[in-house]
C-alpha cells in the first residue's frame, strides 16, 4: 500500500524534476550554465567616418560617367537597344495585326462549326432568346460553374484571412462599424430608402430576364450586391443583419452553389448518354422558359451578390 508523500520529498524525486521540464515550467540552461547579457556594440566615430569616406568613393568611382568608360559604354549601349527593342516590338504587333482577317470574312478562324452551331441551334437546344445566356449557362455550363465555384473559393480564403471572432466585433462594435463614417447621415439615408428597392428589383429582374434579353447572373448578382452595400453604407451593421446576417449568407451561397452542381451534373449526365432531360425547356421569350439557365441564373446571383457584400464586410470590420 503506498503513502503520501511531503511535498518536499517529493520534489527531490527524478519524477517531479521530470514533469517539471516536460511542462515548460522549468528551464533546463537556467543555473547549469554561465549566462551573461551581450554587452552592445558601439563603433567607434572614426571607423564610421571612414567607412562612409570609402563608400563615398567607390560610389564617385563606379558611377562617375566622364570617367568611367565602361559605364558610359554601358549607358549609351542600354538607350539604343531599348529604342530598337521597342520598334521591333512595334514593328511585329503591327504586323500581326495586318494579318488578322477582316470583321465579318466568313473564311476567319472564328467562323467554324461551334459559333454557326450556337448561332442556328442556340434557340432549340436551350430555349434562350438569348444567345450569349444560353451558350454560356448551357453549352458552356461548366465552364461557369467553375468560375462560381472560384467566387466560392476567393470569398473562404478572404474570410480565413481577414474574419475575426464575433466577440471582438461586438466589444469594439463602434470602431469597427460606424467610427470612420459620418453617423446617421439624414441625406444618405433618405436617399438609400427609395434607391436601396429600386436596385434590389432591378437586379432581380436582370437575373430573371437574362435569358431573354441582355442581363444574367452575374450582372444582377452584382447589382444586388451593390444594393447590400448602399444598404450597410447607410444604415450600418446593425440593421442589416435583421434580415442579411451570417447565417443567411453561409445559406444562400452554400446552396446555391449546391443546387447549381446538381443541376449541372444532370444535364450533363442526360446529355452525355443520349437521354431526355426532364428540365423542360419552355415556350420561348416567356419568364418561364429556357430549361436550366433560368435556375442557374437565380444561383449565380445568389453567389455573386453573397460574394460582393462578403468581401465589403469582411474589408471593412471583419465580419458579416
Amino acid at each position: 500500500m503506498s503513502r503520501i508523500r511531503k511535498q518536499s520529498e517529493y520534489e527531490k524525486t527524478f519524477a517531479f524534476r521530470f514533469f517539471r521540464w516536460l511542462g515548460g515550467e522549468k528551464d533546463a540552461f537556467v543555473g547549469n550554465m554561465e549566462m551573461q547579457p551581450q554587452k552592445e556594440y558601439v563603433e567607434e566615430e572614426a571607423t564610421i567616418e571612414e567607412r562612409m569616406k570609402d563608400r563615398k568613393q567607390v560610389i564617385a568611382e563606379a558611377y562617375d560617367d566622364s570617367h568611367n568608360m565602361e559605364l558610359r559604354f554601358f549607358n549609351v549601349l542600354y538607350k539604343i537597344f531599348s529604342i530598337v527593342f521597342c520598334v521591333a516590338l512595334v514593328f511585329v504587333l503591327i504586323l500581326t495585326v495586318s494579318h488578322l482577317p477582316a470583321v465579318g470574312d466568313p473564311d476567319r478562324p472564328t467562323s467554324n462549326i461551334v459559333s454557326e452551331t450556337y448561332i442556328t441551334d442556340g434557340l432549340k437546344d436551350t430555349g434562350a432568346v438569348n444567345i450569349v445566356t444560353g451558350m454560356i449557362l448551357s453549352y458552356r455550363a461548366f465552364d461557369t460553374f467553375g468560375e462560381t465555384n472560384v467566387l466560392f473559393i476567393a470569398t473562404c480564403c478572404v474570410m480565413i484571412l481577414l474574419m475575426i471572432d464575433e466577440d471582438e466585433i461586438k466589444k469594439n462594435k463602434e470602431s469597427n462599424d460606424r467610427g470612420f463614417e459620418p453617423k446617421n447621415d439624414v441625406i444618405l439615408q433618405v436617399v438609400a430608402r427609395f434607391l436601396v428597392p429600386v436596385i434590389f428589383l432591378f437586379g432581380i429582374y436582370i437575373i430573371l430576364n437574362g435569358h431573354i434579353s441582355p442581363g444574367g447572373g452575374f450582372s444582377g448578382g452584382a447589382m444586388i450586391g451593390a444594393g447590400l452595400i448602399l444598404y450597410v453604407a447607410a444604415f450600418g451593421f446593425e440593421k442589416t443583419e435583421k434580415f442579411f446576417n451570417e447565417h443567411v449568407y453561409k445559406v444562400v451561397k452554400v446552396t446555391a452553389l449546391l443546387c447549381y452542381g446538381c443541376i449541372v451534373t444532370y444535364y450533363f449526365l442526360t446529355g452525355a448518354n443520349g437521354l431526355e432531360c426532364l428540365i423542360p425547356l419552355g415556350e420561348a421569350g416567356k419568364i418561364l422558359s429556357g430549361g436550366i439557365t433560368l435556375p442557374i441564373n437565380i444561383f449565380v446571383g445568389s453567389e455573386v451578390a453573397c460574394t460582393m457584400y462578403a468581401f465589403y464586410a469582411l474589408f471593412r470590420r471583419g465580419g458579416l
